[in-house]
């Protein structure tokens, strides 16, 4: 079999790290993309990844620009080379109740997480229909699905991305093309453990294993997606919460 490419984008955040390691270990040649705000991050993510003796190509992108991730597809086949996997994983928070939500807030989270994923797939999908083989896999959230008070905006674009993940799951089909989403509860994250320990208790309460996500679950259900045994999963939104949210 030769060696597939997987490319992740937000790749050194919290859950796009556990994705970007499971790759690597995995034997996939991975490269991953981080956003020009995280640059400071970045030596000490690629000090981590050499300690463990993995290889990880680094990719700067606006995900929110179409035209930056139009500059990041020639470096990808330049520098990386063709993609077979592409996991969206970028994604960013800006709370507010609804009634006091700046427009700013409501746009970048839009921007970020939701037209990042048109941005990005739109330059690596046709390639992957040509050659008959590929995964997209775009990282959503329970509150997608049930709704999250002070998260209209964030809830919204990843109840949009599953819309878009099942739309392009019909076009790539024929093609042997997967489109999956991957619905992730609570994660302990660096992000998520910054919340006061009263609010993570009162989380912990509503999820009936009693715990967070550790990212490696989520990296897990990722990495099985991608794989010749998932070839017949096809615009599915896998939901690794704990049980929080069931529906038919």
């Amino acid at each position: 079999m030769t060696q597939k490419h997987v490319l992740v984008t937000g790749g050194i955040g919290g859950i796009g790290t556990a994705i970007v390691k499971y790759f690597a270990r995995d034997g996939y040649k991975t490269a991953a993309t981080y956003a020009p705000f995280e640059r400071e991050k970045v030596k000490p993510w690629l000090e981590m990844i050499e300690k463990e003796v993995l290889e990880v190509h680094l990719f700067e992108v606006d995900v929110a620009d179409f035209e930056s991730c139009h500059a990041l597809s020639h470096k990808v086949a330049a520098e990386f080379g063709a993609v077979d996997v592409l996991v969206n994983c970028a994604g960013i928070i800006r709370d507010s109740v609804f009634k006091k939500m700046p427009f700013e807030n409501w746009d970048q989270v839009m921007k970020v997480n939701l037209y990042s994923i048109f941005n990005v797939t739109r330059h690596f999908f046709e390639a992957m229909l040509i050659r008959k083989w590929g995964r997209v896999i775009n990282i959503t959230s329970v509150n997608g699905q049930k709704g999250q008070f002070g998260q209209a905006n964030y809830s919204a674009t990843k109840a949009g991305a599953h819309g878009l993940t099942m739309a392009l799951a019909q076009e790539g089909a024929k093609h042997g093309v997967t489109v999956n989403s991957v619905a992730p509860g609570y994660t302990a994250t660096e992000m998520m453990l910054q919340v006061p320990e009263a609010v993570l208790d009162d989380i912990k309460k509503h999820i009936p294993m009693g715990r967070l996500a550790k990212p490696e679950e989520i990296a897990a259900a990722v990495l099985f997606l991608a794989s010749e045994d998932a070839a017949f999963i096809t615009g599915v939104n896998l939901d690794v919460n704990g049980g929080q949210w069931m529906h038919h």
